[in-house]
């Protein structure tokens, strides 16, 4: 029989009362210990989290001529086969419609006039260029019309979280990441905004950007141009899952869809609260830094409920652990072991009963009698525990 400690608090009983006392500062005393805690305080983790991180080197920027370049109309290049249409300004056609390579000097070679530079050039500088080798030294007048028909294309492998993910080509002056994503149907919903460049011809080298940084996107319009057979990886974002523990109903991991953000207090509602038998009042938060280190935070859930404290956003990966501490062991220690008898609010603990009764334990103080009879004269425990079996045998 596993007899539970009972502690009985009557009115005016000064000893008792000490006693009482002097047992709950035992309890305090064997469930404090000394163990240092290591943990940060939350206002040293929230000063932490505001600083600027450190300066990378990231190079020249690009001027905005040069994004306009790197992302204006298609230049044409050698192997580039265009469809050239010459025309006097009444319609009449001069010449068939024409189909001529451009060579790999960057030249077309077009009746009667011979090589003419195009490399380099959009469609319409092309037909400007046309013209000027017609006219006048030919005809008076000139209607041009060129059409890129094909182009020479750059095979690019791109995986990882974009929705159309494969082989894609790419034209002579988009052979870069941006145009690569872009070819592949763009970024899929999961995506982490970082890509990395692995490239076919360097096998030990690869670059890793953040498409989100617009330094960093220019680095990789800057970039030197993919080739085919490289490799172009978008990295899926982190599950975006918290796990919340310890002294709270529902423990364990919460998932969430990525880019949402859950705050202290909402995870802990949704682990259904902290246990209001034991009242924690704090918590760890556990985060990972870039540096692979865990970062274990102290919480007041006090101060976060009244809004004196931050009720910060969790990241993925986060743990949200309340723990024991002394106080929610003795209380933990009480709720299972002691009841409390104070005047006429009397909550009782019917498993005391058979301790209760033991008259050969008790008989020196209580002249044979048991301690139910001297301290329950109404009979209220026996009450309880027969309105206990008469729940126990209509309970469903």
């Amino acid at each position: 029989m596993n007899a539970r400690t009972v502690l009985v608090i009557l009115p005016g009983k000064r000893g008792n009362v000490l006693a009482a006392v002097s047992i709950l500062g035992l309890l305090c005393a064997g469930f404090c210990g000394c163990a240092p805690d290591h943990r940060m305080s939350f206002a040293t983790f929230l000063q932490e989290s505001a600083s600027p991180p450190p300066a990378v080197e990231t190079g020249a920027g690009l001027e905005p001529s040069d994004i306009n370049l790197l992302l204006g109309p298609y230049k044409v290049g050698p192997s580039d086969v265009l469809s050239v249409t010459l025309n006097r300004s009444n319609q009449e056609e001069i010449l068939p419609i024409l189909s001529t390579r451009v060579d790999r000097d960057g030249a077309i070679d077009l009746p009667m006039v011979g090589a003419v530079s195009v490399a380099n050039m959009e469609l319409e500088d092309i037909e400007d260029a046309i013209r000027s080798a017609y006219v006048p030294s030919v005809y008076n007048d000139l209607v041009v019309h060129a059409e890129l028909l094909s182009v020479d294309p750059t095979n690019v492998l791109v995986v990882g979280a974009v929705t159309e993910p494969g082989l894609v080509p790419l034209r002579r002056t988009e052979r870069n990441l941006l145009f690569a994503i872009v070819q592949a149907g763009g970024v899929s919903a999961d995506a982490s905004g970082y890509a990395t460049v692995k490239r076919l011809r360097s096998p030990g080298e690869s670059e890793i950007f953040n498409l989100r940084d617009p330094v960093q996107l220019q680095q990789a319009l800057s970039a030197g141009p993919l080739a085919s057979g490289d490799i172009v990886e978008v990295h899926a974002a982190q599950p975006n899952t918290v796990f919340v523990g310890g002294l709270v109903y529902r423990p364990g991991a919460q998932n969430y869809p990525p880019g949402i953000e859950i705050t202290i207090l909402q995870a802990l509602a949704a682990a259904g609260g902290v246990r209001t038998d034991v009242f924690p009042t704090e918590g760890t938060l556990v985060r990972r830094a870039s540096d692979g280190e865990d970062k274990h935070v102290r919480l007041d859930l006090t101060r976060l409920a009244t809004g004196e404290d931050r009720n910060i956003a969790l990241m993925p990966g986060d743990i949200l652990w309340i723990p024991e501490t002394w106080e929610t062991r003795v209380q933990s220690f009480i709720n299972q072991n002691l009841f409390f008898r104070a005047g006429v609010s009397v909550n009782y603990n019917v498993s005391g009963i058979e301790y209760m009764n033991r008259h050969g334990q008790q008989s020196r103080r209580t002249g044979g009698a048991g301690l139910q009879d001297a301290y329950d004269p109404f009979g209220f425990l026996g009450q309880n525990t027969a309105l206990q079996g008469i729940q126990a045998n209509t309970a469903p």
